[in-house]
């Protein structure tokens, strides 16, 4: 349903990206989050924080955070997994899955502290839309450092190291790799696959980003990812068959190196973005990113807005 690309191996500028597909959204929206919000880390519980960093985010569903960057260059994206099996009850305290991206950004400034915090947390399911959505979360930051972290049979387990770079969806990332193996230029001899399944689109979007040239500038790589995650989204309209395969709706990408974010809309052939820079002082705002004449920088189009914890 979704893909995070990472080009961190070039000397230009540390990019992520992702897809956002889905069956049913919400109007995403871009919030700017000055450090000193205060959150909960779950709706049932009293357990809150105040953000060390500002941040940028893409919420859905008011302001859950799926995707977003802090002003310390760490990136969080959460993407479906199906699979998903969390954590038993302990004595940790709970995070809800609609802030597991807000707490990782507004706490730390690096994968390796996000990971050693996370640790001190117990992810658990939200109910959203009737559901309780499973997700897994990618994190990188602007040393090239990435993690990605799945709940997977009662256990969460940590992929940490900057070979991580491309994420789907179900099944786990060990399953994902075992796969890959089957295809060049990952050890097998099978060419890249076509199909739109999570381990096809896992296989294509490492099969084009390997191949990627050096980037000339920052503004190169941001082109690149982009370019990657394009071979693996998917058109509205497409005959999909039954299960967790969906159009993709848009598609961002965070330059941790730059601090820049940057959004397109898959029904809109405007691209978006925002410098976190141009942000700094600036109290607390969001912006519509469906909103009609949305194109270029998104500064103006910021308005007021205030989290609801």
């Amino acid at each position: 349903m979704c893909t995070r690309v990472f080009c961190c191996e070039n000397s230009t500028a540390k990019v992520a990206g992702r897809t956002l597909d889905a069956s049913f959204l919400d109007v995403p929206h871009l919030w700017w989050l000055p450090a000193g919000q205060v959150r909960k880390a779950h709706p049932d519980r009293d357990w809150t924080w105040t953000s060390k960093y500002a941040s940028l985010t893409i919420a859905e569903w008011q302001d859950a955070a799926v995707d977003g960057m802090n002003d310390h260059g760490l990136g969080a994206h959460a993407l479906m997994y199906t699979s998903a099996v969390y954590e038993p009850p302990d004595d940790r305290p709970m995070l809800s899955t609609l802030r597991w991206v807000n707490f990782a950004l507004d706490l730390f400034g690096t994968v390796a502290e996000a990971v050693e915090g996370l640790a001190g947390m117990r992810v658990t399911p939200s109910l959203l839309e009737g559901l309780h959505l499973g997700v897994h979360l990618a994190l990188e930051d602007a040393s090239g450092d990435s993690a990605i972290v799945e709940p997977v049979n009662g256990r969460m387990v940590v992929h940490h190291g900057h070979q991580h770079q491309i994420m789907t969806n179900s099944p786990s990332l060990d399953e994902h790799l075992a796969n890959r193996s089957k295809y060049r230029p990952f050890g097998g001899e099978l060419p890249p696959p076509g199909d739109i399944t999570s381990l096809d689109r896992f296989v294509r979007a490492s099969y084009f980003h390997h191949y990627l040239p050096e980037p000339a500038d920052n503004r190169e790589t941001v082109a690149e990812v982009f370019q990657v995650l394009s071979t693996v989204a998917k058109p509205f309209g497409a005959p999909y068959p039954e299960g967790d395969i969906y159009p993709t709706r848009w598609i961002s990408a965070v330059d941790l190196t730059n601090l820049d974010y940057y959004f397109w809309s898959r029904m809109s052939p405007n691209m978006l973005w925002l410098g976190m820079h141009d942000m700094a002082g600036r109290p607390a705002g969001v912006v519509d990113l469906f909103a009609d004449g949305l194109a270029g920088d998104l500064e103006p189009a910021m308005e007021p807005g205030s989290i609801s914890d």
